[in-house]
């Protein structure tokens, strides 16, 4: 298994597994995690014995969203940045399936993952949250990967309220394909992997890209422009109030009583 900083990665029966590894951050997305997705997504993709790609987190979370500290975008010097809007278009673009093995919390940004994966799987225990406005935020960058499976209607309410919500709800919003016991997560992967690996490789990439096709899934244009919004968001006096709160264990001062 190759490891690097901020993930891990190995090829297991013809799949690729990308685990997100920063336990004690509850897997946020930090630039250099960003980074290593993105390189790792590269080296499947140059894998002939590689079929599918399955992403999944370390410890007791998937990813619990963007690292406040060390945002996607943000670097060591000598690193290349790689936005997170870049990452979300590589799985989008990826010709190898994209699977997402939920084996925990996905909140925020890690729902950006769940929503750009062709398959998702998720554990029985996991839960889920925009939960970007209650930190004086918006879902800008994921909203393209998500709405188009949650529907104006759900997403609507989840994007407004920050509500979370649990596997059943995920599956019956139509973000989730299967929940599943929790101990029963990596055997319920296999199947789908194993499923994948009947197809025709060139047949499955191209059922992937007619989909997607036909989903009008976002181009560049459109991911760059939703992430620069965001970026407005983290800039005003807002969103930079709801941060603070959030790392200084707080409640924002927009909140009756704070």
């Amino acid at each position: 298994m190759a490891s690097q900083e901020h993930t891990l990665y190995a090829v297991r029966d013809a799949a690729a597994w990308i685990t997100l590894n920063r336990p004690e951050k509850r897997n946020a997305l930090s630039g250099t995690l960003v980074r290593e997705v993105f390189e790792h997504l590269a080296v499947a993709a140059g894998d002939e014995g590689v079929r599918c790609v399955v992403v999944t987190g370390a410890g007791s979370a998937f990813c619990s969203g963007m690292d406040l500290q060390s945002p996607p975008g943000h670097v060591a010097p000598g690193e290349r940045p790689v936005p997170f809007e870049a990452l979300v278009r590589a799985i989008l673009e990826s010709e190898k399936p994209v699977i997402a093995a939920v084996n925990g919390p996905a909140f925020a940004g890690g729902l950006g993952l769940v929503g750009a994966s062709d398959i998702v799987v998720c554990a029985g225990s996991a839960v889920f949250s925009f939960s970007e406005v209650l930190l004086g935020l918006i879902p800008g960058v994921i909203s393209a990967v998500c709405v188009p499976k949650l529907g104006a209607h759900h997403a609507m309410r989840l994007f407004l309220t920050g509500e979370r919500f649990d596997a059943e709800a995920a599956v019956r919003y139509g973000l989730v394909h299967r929940a599943v016991p929790d101990e029963g997560l990596e055997a319920a992967v296999a199947e789908e992997t194993a499923a994948i690996a009947r197809g025709g490789p060139n047949a499955v990439a191209e059922c992937k890209r007619l989909v997607r096709d036909r989903s009008e899934a976002p181009g560049r244009e459109e991911l760059e422009r939703l992430a620069r919004w965001s970026e407005r968001m983290f800039r005003s006096e807002e969103g930079r109030e709801g941060m603070a709160a959030f790392l200084e264990k707080r409640r924002p001062r927009w909140v009756d009583g704070a």
